[in-house]
């Protein structure tokens, strides 16, 4: 007698989309009064990006946006997370408003949801106007504030169609990878870690403001929460003691951005391993910092190993050289971490509701055939592993309510320019045209019949 599989069933409700961001894929990045982004700079920097690929077309979504939505509908994608170019609404960062930006985002926001497709947007999405670095960016403290007068100018505007925000996209990212020794992330500045860490608060500082943003001007059910890039453990046995060492190693790595958001302090070991590098913090930050959100989203595409270890709180372990991973050297191929992931800040910060605002794999080669198919089995099967351990996450009481895949289509990978491929959509940079690839096809079928098929 056969036996019939338990179907991995979802929760009713349960949110499916894709995600992008608009400096990855909108192009145009001088058109209608955009003023120039640190990326638009960072790009012309011979070395810094792959081939000296620029954000000048991309994907040209901003002159496509009604075909890639007429696609999204025909895949039956439901929900979309896009972010919001600050340089095109306040060009200098601040002062004069770029009316032609607004106007763009009114018709992209009418234009989703005309497809029905519910909008997720995310305020900031790593394109800080240049304007603003020249004066010092992320080191200085005005970039807060005009990033409170560029949120609320957003969320006035769109608040009657959008409803679902997310203030900042991976402050670790932007900050860390900008502005410390690493630097391979625009602006790509190498600054001491006491101002690296001066960053971190800044940008809290931001997503505080842009939380008061959607509670002031949001209107009737917007919800708000920041995407966080949060480092992921995974305990090498599930026993109590390595568990404990996951735990341990969650808190320690992920410290300087959810301990403020939500207990409305740094903590005392972060503050100890800081020391003198501590950021400088003024009354009242912490308080706006910590504002109540209505989820957590998060970003997981890999992690560490971790373990009990005799007289330390833990040990990590070394990956072998021939660890699976795609094709981006920091994607090591680890299903488990959606588990982990997830589970420990429920655990940890008692978040309420939690979104995977990104996951998904990177692949330099993927071509189409003679049949004019794109079969990306490799990311199919690393997709369907992951949210078979969200399925376990979800199972055991971790209040997971969405799943967005990055990305809909391939875009601009940051300094791995057009080579480096997420998208369940395969772009031809050359002439635009969009094919979905097989993951698309059965991505579709995920989200038609809620379940892992």
């Amino acid at each position: 007698m056969p036996i019939k599989p338990k179907p991995l069933t979802f929760p009713k409700n349960f949110v499916w989309g894709v995600a992008t961001a608009a400096a990855q894929i909108e192009g145009a990045a001088f058109e209608d009064g955009k003023g120039e982004s640190i990326w638009d700079r960072f790009a012309r920097i011979p070395g810094k990006v792959l081939n000296g690929d620029t954000l000048d077309v991309a994907n040209d979504h901003y002159h496509r946006y009604p075909q890639d939505f007429a696609l999204m509908r025909k895949l039956g994608i439901k929900n979309y997370r896009l972010s919001v170019s600050w340089p095109r609404i306040y060009p200098n960062g601040d002062g004069e408003i770029n009316p032609k930006g607004l106007e763009f985002y009114n018709k992209l926001i009418n234009s989703c949801l005309k497809h029905g497709i519910t909008p997720w947007v995310t305020l900031f999405h790593w394109d800080l106007p240049q304007s603003l670095e020249d004066r010092g960016g992320w080191t200085n403290r005005a970039t807060a504030d005009a990033f409170a007068v560029y949120a609320e100018t957003v969320v006035k505007a769109l608040s009657d169609r959008v409803k679902n925000w997310i203030t900042l996209n991976e402050i670790v990212c932007f900050t860390l990878l900008g502005y410390s020794k690493v630097g391979d992330k625009a602006p790509g500045r190498k600054e001491s870690e006491k101002v690296v860490n001066q960053t971190y608060h800044h940008a809290l500082l931001c997503h505080g403001h842009a939380v008061k943003a959607v509670r002031n001007f949001g209107g009737k059910g917007a919800r708000v929460g920041i995407t966080d890039n949060s480092a992921v453990p995974i305990p090498v046995t599930e026993t109590p003691a390595d568990i404990a060492a996951a735990r341990a190693w969650f808190i320690e790595k992920n410290s300087r951005i959810l301990e403020p958001i939500y207990t409305g302090r740094y903590s005392a070991d972060h503050k100890k391993r800081m020391g003198a590098d501590m950021p400088d913090v003024q009354k009242g930050d912490l308080g706006l910092i910590s504002l109540p959100t209505d989820f957590l989203g998060l970003n997981i595409y890999t992690g560490a190993f971790v373990r009990a270890a005799k007289g330390k709180r833990y040990e990590e372990l070394p990956l072998p050289a021939d660890f699976p991973r795609s094709s981006c050297p920091w994607l090591n191929i680890m299903p488990q971490v959606l588990y982990w992931g997830t589970r420990l800040p429920a655990e940890i910060y008692k978040v309420p509701a939690i979104y995977i605002t990104e996951n998904g794999c990177g692949y330099d080669v993927e071509t189409l055939t003679e049949s004019g198919e794109v079969h990306d089995l490799h990311r199919r099967d690393l997709v369907r592993n992951y949210l078979h351990e969200l399925h376990r996450a979800i199972a055991d009481g971790v209040p997971v309510k969405g799943y967005f895949l990055w990305s809909f289509m391939d875009n601009y990978e940051w300094q791995d320019g057009y080579t480096r491929r997420f998208g369940i959509v395969h772009c031809d940079f050359k002439t635009q045209k969009r094919t979905p690839k097989t993951s698309a096809k059965w991505y579709a079928k995920v989200i038609a019949e809620n379940r892992l098929v």
